[in-house]
């Protein structure tokens, strides 16, 4: 036996259990899904009749699913340009040589190890329209009392902001192996060439890490895009719909109207969303990415 044939073996013997993982638990899964989107399965109902198309038709005639995905739409959009923007500006602050650059990248990313739960208390509290922090800190310059979760237009970036707070710790760690990776000698030679530091910023930095930036969008909007959590314990879908995301529609569909099949119509009317939405990622950013 060769070599190579005895490192291929040994690859696969330590694949093997992770293969079969991925297998049963999401292959499996997967398959199942798309199967059951075509029967009017519930739970309460002992047969299973095959219906084809029916509840894809009936999903995208249903307007309670047009406004659950405008709004998960605007949501990503919020949230991803924020944390991009957040987690860049805390990356870029603590890779200075500064004292106690360590403590400051431990207190920024803390926020990341809360629970949804806790997250989500702890800002309906802070953002509360009656005895909120943010309306008594505002207060002290003339504005009066918002509600924040109680208005159409407020309670999505609302819930951004919440959002962003709570996750750009992963996406700040990203970024600054991203901006450690980048040779120093770039930077000095464009500074003996006179560059500031814009110009470092960006005819250096934010080129090279565009690689950095396309991973850290892609992975934001798959994350953001199935938001739960926050809508479910701040507003339960509310004012209205104007809170109501995807996964909360399906949530109702599927564990509230007990309409499993459907869900599944729903699930997999996601995942190919999703799936488009990262193509358009990677052609629009993955080819002006510099290596």
């Amino acid at each position: 036996m060769s070599l190579k044939t005895r490192e291929v073996i040994a690859a696969y013997t330590f694949l093997a259990p992770f293969l079969g993982f991925f297998s049963v638990f999401f292959i499996r899964a997967v398959v199942k899904a798309v199967q059951y989107s075509f029967y009017d399965w519930r739970l309460l109902r002992p047969k299973i009749p095959y219906i084809g198309l029916d509840n894809y038709i009936e999903l995208f005639k249903d307007d309670v699913w047009w406004t659950a995905l405008g709004n998960t739409v605007e949501f990503t959009l919020i949230t991803v340009v924020g944390i991009t923007i957040v987690s860049l500006a805390a990356a870029l602050a603590v890779t200075q040589p500064i004292r106690g650059r360590g403590f400051f990248r431990v207190l920024l990313y803390m926020p990341s190890l809360f629970s949804v739960g806790a997250v989500g208390l702890i800002w309906v509290w802070l953002l509360s329209g009656q005895f909120g922090v943010i309306n008594y800190a505002l207060s002290f310059f003339g504005i009066k009392p918002i509600n924040w979760l109680g208005e159409a237009n407020l309670v999505l970036p609302a819930l951004s902001l919440t959002t962003i707070w709570w996750t750009f710790g992963f996406p700040m760690l990203i970024f600054i192996a991203g901006l450690e990776g980048i040779p120093d000698h770039l930077y000095e030679a464009a500074r003996i060439d006179g560059a500031n530091g814009r110009q470092l910023l960006f005819r250096i930095t934010l080129p090279l890490l565009r690689p950095t930036i396309l991973f850290v969008t892609v992975t934001s909007v798959i994350s953001h895009f199935q938001v739960y959590g926050q809508p479910y314990i701040m507003t339960s879908g509310g004012p209205g719909r104007e809170s109501y995301t995807v996964i909360y529609y399906l949530y109702q569909m599927a564990w509230v109207a007990f309409r499993m099949g459907y869900g599944a119509a729903v699930a997999v009317t996601i995942a190919v969303i999703m799936a488009v939405i990262t193509s358009v990622q990677f052609l629009v950013i993955g080819r002006r990415i510099e290596y």
